[in-house]
């Protein structure tokens, strides 16, 4: 044998049984993680890496025997080569089954319903394996996740971190890295490396009984270490001899039995490969031409030459590597036909669309027409849950139309649809680009203009969009598409500065849409006249057209409740999240809605959760459009609380993302929060500057940023010596209070604005009597701190109780910055030293002190048996908020299970028991 092999590691143990000689180590490792999840430790992941026949399925087998042996719930699943087109197959094939099964089949109709809303999916799949798994571990084992169909890989990707205290253990196998970068608990990775010289000398004896000749480790070394092949040569071996040459891998075994099969049977295993490893007795009779019935010996014969296995169900290669064998000794031009034939007998058959297309994959040719309809078709079955394979299918329907044929518009049209919604849009635009280029008809020009609409809105490019769908208008005939178009341009021309002719336009548009009876046109226009109102300043207009909208779509509730924020209406936005159910079709916009009215509402424990929910939830999705606004409101609520190391972290992604992806709004809200920081650090000139050309490029009146921060743009501005920004500002709050007359905030924000350009404390007064009818805690307490300043360096003993009020609201508020510094006015009131407490200290970081309230809610509840769902309706929040919670709580406590954390709840409630809290 090859001495570079590496010897066996930990021989004191002793080699294992047979089929897992060599793997010691590995089987330690794992039995390892089997009893830490049993004795409550949390959550783990195994991830076993290798060749194929490398043993991973024999450990995976293994593992799952010891965690049933433990009392262990199972799901042990696999992934197929062929299913990569069926939503949740790879995870659902073992869900289903066990003894008990972690779902029933009513439970995966459900999912079903459903499974267009990923995040909804995976959340109450989570719920089901807590509700299933309650007092019980589960080990959720998947072999070959390398074809994992992508619903099952996002699953995987986000499962684990959600399940992240309960006794869960993940068992995944896999030829290379599956890189499902979740933020679970960490993975325990093992590579498979080539077996020992030891572990083949004793694979060796147990198949061949007693001592090993030498020419048998001779011929061994032609497996390379791999187990499956070794013992595929030891079989042969044991049947022929060792004499002759030194055979290739698999010459004395595969082939050497393929050898011995009747024409029949090799016809029959060779129609099998061609279907995966994998297959039904019908669709192989189906394509053999012969009926199920008469295939009876076949099937025996390969069954008794142990390469197919009969599971009751299904026909099963008995390993890939034999299938693989079977199927490399095919002809590229015969595996080719026998694919094509497959996909049509599976249509004809009465099968989808995603039976069928992965055989197309493999066989369709240019001109196919029967390939582009299906892969058209598949590519519509899967846009919603699966994007990215969506934009695949999409693409090769389009490659296999002839170049002049006129299909090819349609066919492309619905590429760069599909496109768009994986978020490929430059590709998007490269082919519609493409199909413009062939000069098409005008009414087919301005279809794929129209198509092209919502891509190069993502890409930000507005005066493009705008170009294009005036050129569009010129041209189309189709009351719908012009409809549509003229909805663009409406939209795109929300980001101009005449707003009015935008709102012309929007008019005009949903006249368009109404005469048409296009939805998508309704839709696109009444979201253009919401976004118009927003930037014009116009808050009632905006709640009327986007209530429209939402009632219309429910997908745009969260452009309602954000209207509805602005206008004070925060009864009404919390009523209308309750509506959003449990499915939300948008969780992530739907959490930074819910963070922008808990900021409003002054909770920043609790606006700084729902904003770290909102960006988990976009990083799973894979679609972070939303991260430079969450960061900048995480930053200002640091900032709010003292933590500039916190706030630089989020400047610093801020940055990052405005670089990766130049944003116009992006811009103006990165640009104002380094203005805040500069400010916060001293540099007033750069501050006011930085304010200046938010200004100067992106009025604030268009972009609704400084709308709720105008008042300490002008602290900016002034402290920058730049009077006439700050002139500007309070001008600009005034227009908007006048648009705005029955908005308390809009009124105050005007006021305290004035106040402060012109020094006019009768004014300031006033704005804190307007704040006090609103709804915004934070607003108030500012307008507090400057009256109760001014009051204070005039002598007024007023300045004491109203002081004292902004304090309070502040402290409420957790903005320990704030209260630090109203503290100190107060002590200068009151003429009491010994009020302040030195330098603002920051939070504690760890430790159950370190918790905020909601946080120490969400812990005692879980401690007292809740699920996340449970827990959820307790505190009438959203499960994804309580997951972040939970995270937050794990990180603080040092905790990783459930199990711990109700140690120490009771061990905090004892103690407080105790001290009479």
């Amino acid at each position: 044998m090859s001495p570079d092999r590496p010897e066996e590691q930990g021989a004191a143990t002793g080699l294992s049984r047979p089929g897992l000689r060599g793997r010691e180590a590995e089987l330690d490792r794992l039995r390892a993680l089997v009893e830490t999840v049993r004795d409550g430790e949390g959550g783990a992941i195994a991830l076993i890496l290798g060749e194929p026949g490398i043993g991973k399925t024999a450990l995976l087998q293994e593992t799952v025997s010891r965690a049933r042996a433990h009392g262990f719930l199972v799901s042990h699943g696999s992934a197929e080569e062929l299913h990569e087109l069926a939503p949740l197959a790879s995870l659902a094939s073992g869900l289903l089954h066990g003894d008990p099964p972690l779902l029933s089949g009513t439970d995966l109709a459900d999912l079903a319903g459903r499974h267009d809303q990923r995040i909804w999916l995976v959340e109450r799949l989570a719920q089901l394996i807590e509700e299933r798994s309650a007092g019980r571990p589960v080990l959720i084992a998947v072999d070959d996740v390398q074809w994992a169909d992508p619903l099952s890989r996002f699953a995987l990707s986000v499962l684990p971190a959600r399940l992240l205290s309960s006794p869960v253990l993940w068992l995944l196998t896999s030829r290379e890295d599956p890189e499902l970068h979740g933020q679970g608990p960490l993975t325990t990775t093992l590579p498979l490396r080539p077996l020992s010289e030891a572990a083949l000398a004793e694979l060796a004896r147990d198949a061949l009984g007693g001592d090993v000749p030498a020419r048998v480790g001779e011929l061994l070394d032609g497996a390379g270490g791999n187990p499956f092949l070794a013992a595929e040569m030891l079989s042969g071996i044991a049947a022929t001899g060792a004499d002759g040459e030194p055979p290739e891998r698999l010459v004395l075994g595969v082939r050497g039995r393929l050898a011995d099969l009747r024409p029949d049977t090799l016809h029959f295993l060779r129609i099998g490969s061609v279907l995966g490893r994998a297959f039904s007795l019908a669709d192989a009779a189906a394509l053999c031409g012969r009926p199920a019935s008469g295939l009876s010996a076949e099937v025996d014969e390969a069954i008794a030459a142990a390469l197919l296995h009969d599971d009751g169900e299904r026909l099963l290669f008995r390993h890939d590597l034999l299938r693989q064998a079977v199927y490399a000794d095919l002809a590229p031009s015969v595996r080719r036909a026998l694919h094509r034939e497959a996909a049509s007998r599976l249509v004809a058959a009465g099968r989808s669309s995603v039976d069928a297309v992965p055989h197309l994959l493999k066989s369709a040719e240019p001109g196919d027409m029967e390939a582009i309809g299906l892969l058209g078709t598949a590519a519509e079955d899967v846009i919603a849950v699966m994007p990215d394979l969506a934009a695949d299918l999409a693409v090769r329907a389009l490659e296999l139309v002839p170049p002049r044929a006129p299909m090819a518009y349609d066919v492309g049209a619905r590429a760069i649809v599909a496109l768009t919604r994986a978020g490929r849009y430059t590709q998007a635009r490269d082919t519609g680009d493409a199909l413009l280029a062939r000069q098409p008809p005008l009414d087919v020009f301005a279809r794929l203009q129209c198509a092209l609409g919502d891509t190069l809105w993502h890409l930000d490019d507005v005066h493009e969009l705008t170009r294009r769908t005036t050129t569009a208008l010129a041209a189309v005939t189709d009351p719908a598409i012009r409809a549509r178009l003229t909805a663009r341009q409406a939209l795109a021309r929300s980001r101009d500065s005449d707003l009015g002719a935008a709102r012309e336009t929007g008019e005009r548009a949903l006249a368009e849409a109404e005469r048409a009876g296009d939805r998508e046109a309704r839709v696109l226009a009444l979201w253009g006249l919401g976004e118009i109102a927003l930037n014009a300043g116009d808050c009632a207009a905006a709640v009327e057209h986007h209530t429209a909208l939402s009632v219309f779509d429910s997908a745009f509730l969260p452009e309602e409740a954000v209207a509805l924020i602005h206008m004070d209406e925060f009864d009404a936005v919390r009523r209308l999240l309750r509506t959003a159910g449990d499915a939300p079709l948008r969780p992530a916009m739907l959490m930074w809605t819910q963070g922008t009215l808990n900021m409003g509402l002054g909770r920043l424990d609790d606006a700084d959760a729902d904003f770290v929910t909102a960006e988990r939830l976009e990083a799973d999705l894979h679609v972070p459009g939303n991260l430079v606004n969450i960061r900048v409101n995480r930053g200002l609520l640091a900032m709010l609380r003292g933590d500039r190391d916190a706030a630089r972290e989020h400047l610093d992604v801020a940055r990052a993302t405005v670089a990766d992806r130049p944003n116009t709004g992006n811009h103006a809200t990165h640009q104002y929060f380094e203005a805040v920081v500069a400010d916060a650090e001293g540099d007033h000139p750069a501050a006011a500057e930085l304010v200046r050309s938010v200004q100067r490029d992106h009025p604030f009146l268009r972009w609704r940023l400084l709308r709720p921060h105008v008042v300490q743009a002008v602290h900016i501005a002034l402290r920058g010596g730049d009077r006439e920004l700050a002139e500007d500002l309070a001008a600009q709050a005034a227009e908007h209070a006048t648009r705005n007359p029955t908005v308390p905030t809009a009124q105050g924000a005007a006021a305290h604005a004035s106040a402060l350009v012109n020094a006019d404390h009768e004014l300031l007064e006033r704005a804190v009597g307007i704040l006090l009818t609103g709804p915004r805690p934070l607003a108030l307490a500012a307008a507090s701190a400057d009256l109760g300043r001014t009051l204070l360096s005039s002598g007024d003993a007023a300045a004491t109780p109203v002081l004292t009020r902004a304090h309070d609201l502040y402290a409420q508020a957790g903005a320990d910055a704030e209260t630090y510094r109203i503290r100190a006015d107060l002590e200068r009131a009151t003429r009491r030293p010994g009020r302040r407490t030195g330098r603002l200290r920051p939070r504690t970081d760890q430790g159950w002190d370190a918790l905020t309230a909601s946080e120490c809610k969400v812990a005692r509840l879980i401690a007292a048996g809740h699920t996340n769902r449970s827990a959820a309706e307790a505190l009438v929040v959203s499960p994804h908020t309580v997951n972040t919670h939970l995270a937050s709580i794990f990180r603080k406590l040092a905790v990783r299970s459930r199990v711990h954390l109700a140690r120490i709840v009771l061990a905090e409630d004892d103690a407080g028991s105790a001290t009479g809290d």
